[in-house]
């Protein structure tokens, strides 16, 4: 088994739950008493959300640049960027380590494909939500045909976010709010939703919602764990 580097803190909030996700998965895999073999290096989530907002991505860049390099230090196999938004920064961590990297986009589109379905709304932040590192790589690498909420929808989206699933608040008028968005996302031609903020799975689940839901989180550390017990 491959030691799994995981890059996590944004939010602990989804963190931990992908922790729990690639344990449970070992454990499914190989029975007993296994669990992953896994690193954990987190970050301290208010450094990271204020270089966000104020647009130093590439300061940004360099705290994950310096997650990846202790993690190889630390004699990780592969490394899981634990969040969607700071995917836009994926180069910087390719660039500072060997290491291979799972592509949490890449992860998504595998599995929706393989499922069959190609139009899909995407719930997100909205750095991931209108810029191109994400929505594009989706369209342009993988050939899916991707939907955002309108200006309304993705600044609720968004908020709802950072003001509460990142602080571990759940409400059900939150809820209610996200399934508004979908509803419209679905009108307008989703044939399938996206979860594209790793806290959003707290919030919503397949259960809510009338067509199938990709929770990236779940997917993503799934991905780790196949790659982790894949054979050489």
């Amino acid at each position: 088994m491959k030691t799994i580097g995981l890059i996590g803190g944004m939010s602990w909030e989804s963190s931990h739950v992908y922790y729990q996700l690639v344990n449970e998965a070992v454990r499914d895999r190989l029975g007993g008493l296994h669990s992953a073999k896994c690193i954990l290096y987190s970050v301290d989530f208010a450094e990271i959300e204020e270089l966000q907002n104020a647009g130093k991505w590439e300061e940004a860049g360099e705290h994950m640049a310096d997650a990846a390099r202790r993690l190889e230090a630390a004699e990780a196999d592969l490394i899981v960027l634990c969040t969607n938004t700071m995917h836009k920064l994926a180069y910087a961590i390719q660039g500072a380590t060997s290491l291979p990297f799972l592509h949490i986009a890449d992860a998504t589109a595998m599995k929706i494909k393989a499922d069959g379905q190609q139009r899909v709304g995407l719930l997100a932040t909205r750095f991931t939500m209108e810029q191109d590192f994400y929505t594009g790589r989706l369209r342009d690498t993988h050939g899916l045909d991707v939907l955002i909420p309108d200006e309304q929808g993705r600044q609720t989206v968004h908020e709802i976010i950072y003001e509460e699933l990142c602080r571990g608040i759940i409400r059900e008028e939150s809820k209610l709010a996200y399934l508004k968005v979908i509803s419209e996302l679905i009108e307008a031609g989703a044939e399938a939703i996206i979860l594209g903020c790793t806290e959003i799975g707290l919030l919503i689940t397949q259960a809510d919602c009338s067509v199938p839901v990709y929770d990236t989180t779940e997917i993503h550390a799934i991905s780790a764990v196949e790659a982790a017990l894949q054979k050489e």
